[in-house]
């Protein structure tokens, strides 16, 4: 079977224009227009280098090619017929259709919980997920910084999804969305949510930017993705997370 460019290509813009127009429009903000306005409120204050912003890029450019891939597989007419994928919402109705995005959020933190605790591991790490930690000091263009092996790692949640439950062609458009914007702001480099919000009743349990901070620039603890769940279940949240979370949303300009 040929393989159709075309739609290769139509998946890489759609997946490339998230990342590349979010993240550049974050990037501008933080790190151009406000740089010298905000500094203070940068969670490391030291710059990171104009080479590790270029090989942030050049890495998530691999992994959107390999995100391509993984789409393209899955839609290909030899395949899809196999997959859980529903076209018209009347399939399963509307209470279905919105009750299935807390599972993909919840399925999705999960899933990559534990496969970036095994990514740690000593056998693992710097053959596979030392080249995102690269960025000690993370930014924006860090959001899809993998090595290949990781990205199909991380990609690997779409098959997870496409063959454990009815899921409806948009569902990933928009979770991903989601997905993609919060995760950049987990490499953003600057904290968004307010002080004490880390120990409020519901904040405990929300990974922030500086929580994810803290893991690319120690590379021990806080290995969550949307939530602290299963940090706190296992353990996991670095002690000094608190604090530092509470000194960088408190600083005085």
């Amino acid at each position: 079977m040929q393989f159709d460019w075309q739609f290769y290509l139509t998946a890489f813009f759609r997946i490339g224009t998230r990342y590349y127009i979010i993240a550049g429009i974050v990037f501008f903000v933080f790190y151009i227009w406000k740089k010298e306005k905000w500094h203070y409120k940068k969670i490391q204050q030291r710059d990171a280098k104009t080479r590790d912003f270029l090989r942030e890029i050049f890495y998530s450019t691999t992994t959107i090619l390999i995100f391509s891939l993984f789409i393209y597989i899955l839609l290909l007419p030899s395949v899809a017929p196999y997959t859980t994928r529903y076209l018209k919402i009347s399939d399963h109705g509307w209470l279905y259709y919105f009750a299935v995005y807390p599972l993909l959020f919840l399925i999705h933190d999960t899933y990559f919980y534990w496969f970036h605790r095994l990514m740690h591991h000593p056998r693992l790490f710097k053959y596979v997920h030392l080249v995102h930690h690269q960025s000690t000091n993370p930014s924006p263009w860090a959001a899809y910084a993998f090595h290949p092996i990781e990205a199909v790692i991380e990609q690997g949640i779409v098959f997870v999804f496409y063959f454990a439950f009815p899921i409806h062609i948009t569902h990933l458009v928009f979770f991903f969305l989601f997905s993609i914007i919060y995760n950049i702001y987990g490499h953003l480099g600057y904290e968004l949510y307010s002080s004490k919000f880390s120990q409020s009743k519901i904040g405990r349990w929300i990974n922030t930017s500086v929580n994810h901070n803290q893991h690319h620039q120690y590379f021990k603890g806080n290995y969550g993705l949307y939530l602290l769940f299963w940090d706190r279940m296992m353990g996991t949240v670095r002690e000094d997370y608190d604090a530092q979370f509470e000194e960088v949303t408190n600083r005085k300009n």
